[in-house]
């Protein structure tokens, strides 16, 4: 398959990504039987990381994919790259303790860094990184984001700012937001291109990469564990599992402690000046702690915007006129605007929404439930799997807390979105009720200016009288004036 038919498959996988695309790849399926010292199933950010660092330690590595690489959520995300977990970081403290939660978030900062390194140091094509994520906040909490502050900056030395509403409003002018935390740190990334190129870099160090090779079987006994394909078999002494929510064929038991979520992702028709005027800011934004709404500037002058989650993979088709009016609302100064694509894209999530990182049984590991932060969470995994594989490191022993937890199957997938919907309702009343609020208060602020004004007025007016004491109608005339 060349060049132009390799695009034109991930186009069709991931809309504007696949268009976007620099040196799109495709790789042969396994047509033999292999022996490896690492096995590694799965395409995705922390399959091609884990492998990657694996092979740049002098091991052999194997590594399937039984669709294309990044065909799935890894291709498929708003490329932010970001810190910390889908959980909240003073539940993270109130499960593992202070020092303990300080570490998980180092860690998650660490993956952060690797992105960002390994794009520099493999020099990759059409990654375009723009530095920042702005956390917007869609109620008048400032009280929160103090807290908040305190503690990620105080007491975890991170890097963050607190940003008040009129700072906010001068870089995303709606009425919609109030404060922020601003990650300077952060950044954003083309995510199908950075798997391209970490692909391509996995490739030089030595892995051999094969698609449209599913893992049909898993035997872990022995030293020697083995996974049959459709066409091939591989050996190897440690079975890295990094399919996420695709382990079902091969490992069911871990399949059940991942909840998939599907998300949708739209990129709007060029917007030109008019998208400057109500967006001046070219980092990240995430204005929710669910799965709505983040979005970033692509393109020049495109909106990518995220939103929506159900249990099941609906038509993205069905979501691209829900996304445009939630674009249109947010912004209105942005009049009507058209889609250009719409895709969609499955996260998997854990009960505690945490990572699952780890040794499940000898010489068998898993890394997944990225909960839509893979980029920094499945690159840590990635790098934490091949230290403990090759240098016996046992920092993924700090995700011990967060065990693996049966995600209910479909009774779970049914509370989870029956949950979603109810949150989603009551989020939206509350961010309506707090612009009520701001409005209130400023009709409350221009009537008493009014007032002051019309006192100041009125006083102007008698101070210009004669010093003899005025009239009766003149005072009348005064205190009418001052009344209206």
């Amino acid at each position: 398959m060349d060049d132009m038919d390799a695009r034109a498959e991930h186009e069709h996988a991931a809309g504007w990504y696949g268009r976007t695309a620099v040196a799109p790849r495709t790789w042969p399926a396994l047509a033999f039987d292999l022996d490896v010292d690492v096995c590694v199933v799965g395409g995705g950010f922390a399959g091609l990381t884990a492998a990657f660092e694996v092979a740049r330690r002098g091991w052999s590595v194997a590594l399937l994919e039984a669709g294309r690489i990044a065909s799935e959520a890894s291709g498929r995300n708003l490329g932010f790259v970001i810190p910390g977990f889908q959980q909240d970081i003073e539940s993270i403290v109130e499960r593992c303790g202070l020092d303990h939660a300080k570490v998980l978030w180092s860690l998650s900062e660490d993956g952060v860094e690797y992105v960002r390194n390994t794009i520099a140091q493999t020099n990759m094509p059409g990654v375009d990184p723009v530095d920042g994520w702005l956390d917007v906040s869609k109620f008048d909490t400032g009280d929160e984001m103090i807290e908040v502050i305190a503690l990620l900056g105080q007491e975890f030395g991170v890097t963050v700012e607190g940003w008040t509403a009129e700072h906010v409003r001068e870089v995303l002018r709606s009425e919609h937001y109030f404060h922020a935390l601003h990650f300077p740190r952060a950044f954003h990334i083309h995510p199908l291109n950075y798997a391209f190129g970490l692909a391509a870099a996995a490739e030089a160090a030595g892995v051999r990469i094969f698609e449209g090779t599913p893992a049909l079987t898993l035997d872990p006994a022995g030293v020697r564990k083995r996974i049959t394909t459709p066409s091939g078999r591989v050996r190897a002494n440690h079975i890295v599992l990094a399919a996420n929510t695709r382990l079902g064929g091969v490992a069911p038991d871990l399949a059940h402690t991942v909840l998939p979520i599907t998300t949708y992702v739209a990129v709007t028709e060029p917007l030109g000046e008019r998208l400057q005027e109500a967006v001046a800011y070219r980092g990240a934004v995430s204005d929710s702690h669910s799965s709505d709404h983040h979005y970033r500037i692509v393109g020049g002058d495109r909106l990518m915007w995220s939103g929506g989650s159900t249990t099941w993979q609906g038509n993205p088709q069905r979501y691209g006129p829900w996304l445009k009016q939630t674009i249109e609302q947010t912004y209105p100064q942005l009049g009507p605007v058209e889609i250009a694509d719409v895709w969609a894209g499955t996260m998997g999530f854990a009960v505690h929404r945490m990572p699952q990182i780890g040794e499940v049984q000898p010489g068998v590991w898993i890394a997944s439930a990225f909960a839509g932060q893979g980029l920094n969470t499945a690159s840590m995994a990635g790098v934490l799997l091949a230290r403990a594989i090759v240098e016996n490191d046992d920092a993924w022993r700090l995700f011990l807390p967060y065990d693996l937890v049966w995600a209910g199957g479909a009774l779970g997938r049914a509370v989870r979105q029956t949950t979603s919907w109810w949150r989603r309702q009551r989020l939206a009343l509350a961010a309506r009720g707090a612009r009520r609020r701001e409005a209130s208060v400023r009709a409350a602020t221009a009537a008493e200016a009014r007032q002051i004004a019309l006192q100041e007025k009125a006083r102007a007016a008698l101070s210009a009288l004669p010093d003899e004491v005025p009239s009766r109608a003149g005072v009348d005339v005064m205190q009418h004036d001052a009344r209206q």
